[in-house]
């Protein structure tokens, strides 16, 4: 995986976890907090975290969850509710280990689901969701399975190494419970009404795990400010396929936080 000079490690409920921090140049903006996707890690974030710090001032914090990244590895299959145990467990231990109150949670698929649950139960400063996930629809589950044949018959295993300690054991957590017949009832809507805090929610119109109808669920049921950005020319990954937009976006979504006080 590729050296970050700013690169360290905590311990969170026993397990090491990675993480890195990049300085804001505005010591009074909120701290972003990235919560990378399903197969996402530190250094799967590439140097958008590095340009959103640039872009609004803000100090950021990215790490690799439990199973992913460098981090410790996954030792045992996920449960259904994995997302949650992350929301209320991990990630509120972490923040604390880190002294960091108040964040803006920036998340990315899965990342963006436990921004949401997180907030509904501890409140944050906001969120930006990036394609996030409210509840299971056939066509996350068709690209899954697609992935699932994709990592047994492609070179997928080796790009997943350069990013992951262990990528096939970070694939397989993932995989095998989105495609758990159990996983299809996955929802979680009845959070979103807790959720207080200005929202974000951006989602490309070609995203090949989800539909618009997710930033719809989104948008009716959040009890807070919601702006939403639907992005033409745009898959799965919108810092990735739209950078430029989405960064743009986010100055702005940061700026009115700023002007909210």
């Amino acid at each position: 995986m590729p050296e970050q000079p700013d690169l360290s490690f905590v311990t969170v409920q026993g397990r090491k976890l990675e993480v890195r921090r990049i300085a804001g140049a505005n010591h009074d903006a909120p701290t972003l907090v990235f919560l990378h996707e399903g197969l996402g890690s530190v250094s799967m974030w590439r140097d958008f975290p590095d340009k959103a710090a640039a872009a609004t001032g803000c100090t950021a914090l990215v790490y690799s969850r439990y199973g992913h990244g460098d981090s410790d590895v996954l030792g045992e299959p996920r449960g259904v509710d994995y997302m949650h145990v992350e929301a209320l467990e991990a990630l509120p231990d972490l923040l604390e280990e880190l002294s960091i109150l108040d964040p803006v949670l920036v998340g990315h698929s899965d990342g963006g689901s436990i921004a949401l649950i997180y907030a509904a139960a501890r409140g944050a400063k906001g969120i930006i969701a990036m394609a996030p996930h409210v509840f299971v629809e056939d066509i996350s589950v068709k690209s899954i399975a697609e992935a699932k044949t994709a990592f047994e018959i492609t070179d997928l295993p080796q790009k997943l190494a350069r990013h992951h300690a262990d990528a096939a054991k970070t694939f397989w957590g993932w995989n095998d419970i989105w495609l758990h017949p159990d996983f299809r009832s996955w929802n979680i809507e009845e959070h979103l009404p807790r959720v207080h805090c200005p929202v974000l929610a951006i989602q490309g119109f070609d995203d090949e795990y989800g539909t618009m109808a997710q930033l719809d669920a989104i948008a009716k049921q959040t009890g807070g400010p919601i702006e939403l950005l639907r992005l033409v020319a745009c898959r799965h990954s919108p810092h990735r396929d739209q950078p430029g937009v989405v960064l743009e976006a986010m100055s702005r979504f940061i700026e009115r936080l700023g002007e909210q006080g």
